[in-house]
């Protein structure tokens, strides 16, 4: 049992040292007359990795499903209309909840591995004459098959339509690893969660909501109270919370929105991007192919590999752990069984993601998977070792 156990499912993700560290203190009072030194300024370094200039940015003590239910129950009223679209396990479980929670849904079903419908999106908002429409929904990555939609697209759609409705976006697996812009974009509130590219423990709920949205807020007439805009405004002006705030995890998020800051959101970006590209080098090696349908979906974060004919991906993943102690994604629900998955966002490097190839490889030949030992690691070293900052022979 010597050496480390491996985590390379799409969260939660590795935490760098800084911010494990920066979490390990003792408890602090919440009400203490110095918390807002730490509270104040997290409100505005968050709203630069959301690119939010001119609305706000909640932090609840929960997941990102707890930010979803704060989105939908602040901002829109019972019954009101809104468009979706399902195309994967957390696209539905986005769709379930508008449901359960009285919206009328209108949602299009879309093959899985592929995106947001932006042209079906385009017909429906074109048709919606009397504005039933009240608010849109983009999943921007769809973490159960690794695509990324467009959001940009999303908000051109709306435009196009001269549409007054909301935008809302799902970015828990994409924000502070894929480019996002919420002012340039018009997205009116997006969700994120602490354990993906902000590199922290499961346990922080982020919703950036747009100055549009919180007008909105003031006549909408769902229930709501625990994640109520107004208690949370009231106490947040001052620094604090309505209630008992993770103060650790606080601790850690400003450890993590720190080594954002350091890196810059672009060269993150950009590492995710030639990260990815590592993996689908690898993917391609092995004969395999990507749920996601075309190179326009996949996703710089996590990649949901196709398993052949005959083979059981959660055999594939047991192996992995049991054997090689590295942890993979299994499939959900429609690809479960189809696909593994591996996470290749937040804290990691080149040598990471080879790790994480080496374990697939060696668990997919265990698991009867025609391959050539080295073929997917080989791959991907070739593009890390030619994609490098400093050309090798520069480097020697």
């Amino acid at each position: 049992m010597a050496g480390f156990t491996h985590l390379f499912i799409p969260g939660p993700t590795n935490i760098p040292e800084q911010v494990r560290q920066a979490m390990n203190l003792p408890m602090e009072d919440m009400r203490a007359a110095s918390f807002p030194d730490l509270t104040l300024p997290l409100f505005e370094d968050i709203s630069r990795v959301f690119k939010n200039e001119t609305g706000r940015v909640f932090i609840y003590p929960s997941s990102g499903t707890g930010a979803w239910e704060a989105a939908m129950t602040n901002v829109l009223s019972p019954g009101d209309r809104v468009l979706m679209s399902r195309f994967g396990q957390f696209s539905h479980l986005w769709v379930d909840m508008a449901e359960r929670l009285g919206f009328e849904v209108d949602v299009i079903d879309c093959e899985w591995g592929t995106g947001v419908p932006l042209e079906l999106y385009a017909e429906r908002l074109k048709a919606d004459k009397t504005h039933r429409i009240k608010a849109v929904f983009c999943t921007q990555n769809e973490t159960a098959t690794g695509v990324t939609s467009d959001v940009a697209g999303c908000r051109a759609a709306l435009d196009d339509a001269n549409h007054p409705a909301l935008l809302f976006v799902d970015g828990v697996s994409s924000i502070g690893s894929i480019d996002f812009r919420q002012e340039e974009w018009g997205v009116d509130c997006a969700v994120s969660g602490s354990q993906k590219g902000f590199m922290l423990p499961a346990g922080l709920g982020f919703l950036s909501v747009s100055r549009k949205a919180l007008v909105a807020s003031r006549t909408a007439t769902h229930r709501h109270c625990f994640f109520s805009f107004e208690d949370m405004i009231r106490a947040n002006d001052a620094g604090y919370f309505p209630y008992t705030p993770a103060t650790q995890l606080l601790r850690g998020l400003r450890a993590s929105l720190d080594l954002i800051a350091e890196e810059g959101l672009d060269t993150v970006f950009a590492r995710h991007h030639r990260l990815a590209e590592g993996v689908r080098k690898a993917v391609d090696a092995w004969g395999l192919k990507l749920c996601a349908k075309a190179p326009k979906w996949h996703s710089d974060t996590v990649s949901a590999i196709l398993v052949p004919e005959g083979i059981d991906s959660g055999d594939v993943v047991k192996r992995a752990y049991q054997t090689y102690r590295t942890s993979l994604g299994g499939g959900l629900n429609k690809v479960f069984g189809k696909v593994f998955r591996i996470g290749h966002l937040g804290w990691l490097n080149e040598v990471m993601v080879l790790a994480s190839l080496s374990a697939a490889e060696m668990a997919l030949l265990d698991c009867g998977v025609r391959l050539a030992p080295g073929s997917g690691v080989g791959a991907a070293i070739q593009h890390f070792r030619a994609s490098a900052a400093v050309p090798v022979a520069e480097a020697a």
